[in-house]
């Protein structure tokens, strides 16, 4: 018997592997952070020796989930401004709170908050864009948590920079420092065509090329959006983008509600991704983005949460459950986007937009264990015929019981491993008293 760190029983493994839509009494065999086996269970029990050898006798197995688009730190501004449009929520009241009180401490409270949320979510990789990467970088390295964290650009001063060139050069010394770190990537983040002009987005776009980093940006949110920058240019942002040389396989282009047929063949031809945040748009009747035409094209779409603040969660599942819903009222065709594709827009899909297929976001011998385990032993699931269905349409985050990533067990019996959860509630109820 080989001796290893870990092995992992279920009565179902959801793979997300393009070869098994799922498997029922399998075992996952973890050693040195990696997956090295998934096999019958009692086959395991007879190959390998495991310093921890756990039981989920009525649990799924899965990948853990990835959130492709997020602002994690505007957790503190949870239900800050509710039931505005979208420009009215940021030019009178997100901007302005945010120049009022977000500061290190502030992203350092917010992230981690996040990060517990997401946690406890089944998330186990996230993409941010927001102020201070530094310090959002080292909170889930920290932590533990795997992380793209965006290198943030926007035309006007901000806590975090006051010019594009400044922008750029702190988020150069951020990707030097996690160049080559095992669980955090970095990723230009220009804000939007609309807050970032020509010359900063070419900068980024040569050094996006020359450090082999991605490139992600909201794109084509709104209809308002898309018509000013008609009136303003002359052409619609994403015309604008690609004559700038952006569409590209490393553009990870965010909401993209407001697409013409011959833009979504200019996404397919560029290798471009999309990252669906339907709960956000739908929340800020932004617009919904079509999702169907999108994969039928051929395109990577991802899902993403968006921040806390324009939800108000970062809980997957629910994105899951309402993307689903949504391609299918959008198209009033019930077939439209099923739960088995919703499943992979959420994980290996938001590992390909990341460029971290090769490392996570499915169940395959060589990759990290970024693993969850969902129980379906609740009155709320039971009975089970399709675990896989059973994870987008009855499952939500409250039934996720325990979370690894790298190996490492972030979450066990629906307790954070690596996160004072009563000091950070104490931390958090502090800042808000100030923001009220």
């Amino acid at each position: 018997m080989k001796n290893i760190d870990t092995l992992l029983h279920a009565r179902w493994i959801v793979p997300v592997d393009n070869r098994h839509r799922y498997l029922e009494q399998h075992c996952i065999a973890i050693d040195e952070e990696k997956i090295i086996d998934v096999l019958p269970s009692d086959e395991a029990k007879s190959k390998y020796n495991a310093s921890i050898d756990r039981e989920y006798p009525q649990h799924v197995l899965m990948p853990g989930l990835i959130n492709s688009h997020t602002h994690a730190a505007m957790n503190l501004f949870r239900g800050l401004a509710d039931d505005l449009n979208l420009m009215d929520w940021l030019e009178n009241h997100v901007w302005p709170a945010e120049a009022e009180h977000v500061n290190e401490a502030f992203v350092h409270t917010g992230t981690e908050l996040a990060i517990a949320e997401m946690i406890r979510s089944g998330t186990t990789c996230f993409n941010d864009m927001y102020f201070f990467p530094d310090i959002t970088a080292r909170v889930a390295s920290d932590i533990g948590i795997r992380a793209s964290v965006g290198l943030i650009l926007i035309d006007f001063p901000t806590v975090w920079a006051n010019s594009s060139e400044e922008y750029i050069d702190k988020g150069l010394a951020v990707f030097d420092h996690y160049k080559g770190h095992d669980l955090i990537r970095t990723t230009f983040a220009p804000h939007a065509p609309y807050t970032v002009s020509d010359e900063p987005l070419k900068h980024i776009c040569t050094l996006a090329n020359e450090l082999e980093l991605n490139i992600h940006m909201h794109i084509h949110e709104t209809a308002s959006e898309v018509s000013q920058a008609e009136k303003n240019d002359g052409q619609r942002p994403l015309e604008r983008l690609n004559k700038l040389g952006l569409l590209t396989p490393s553009l990870q282009a965010v909401h993209m509600t407001q697409l013409l047929e011959d833009e979504i063949a200019l996404m397919a031809t560029s290798g471009s991704h999309v990252i669906h945040c339907p709960e956000s748009n739908m929340k800020l009747a932004s617009g919904i983005c079509p999702v169907k035409p999108l994969l039928d094209a051929g395109i990577n779409v991802a899902l993403g949460t968006d921040s806390s603040s324009s939800n108000n969660d970062l809980d997957m599942f629910g994105e899951m459950r309402s993307a689903a819903m949504l391609a299918k009222i959008s198209t009033m065709d019930a077939t439209a986007v099923p739960a088995e594709q919703v499943l992979q827009m959420a994980t290996i899909n938001g590992a390909k937009a990341l460029g971290l297929n090769e490392v996570t976001g499915s169940i395959e011998i060589g990759k990290s264990a970024d693993i969850i385990a969902v129980d379906f032993d609740m009155i709320e699931t039971l009975p089970v015929y399709d675990p896989v269905s059973h994870l987008v349409y009855s499952s939500s985050r409250d039934h996720v019981t325990d979370v690894w990533v790298a190996g490492r067990q972030l979450l066990t019996d629906r307790v954070l491993t690596t996160i004072d959860e009563n000091t950070l509630k104490q931390e958090c109820i502090r800042i808000s008293c100030t923001i009220r």
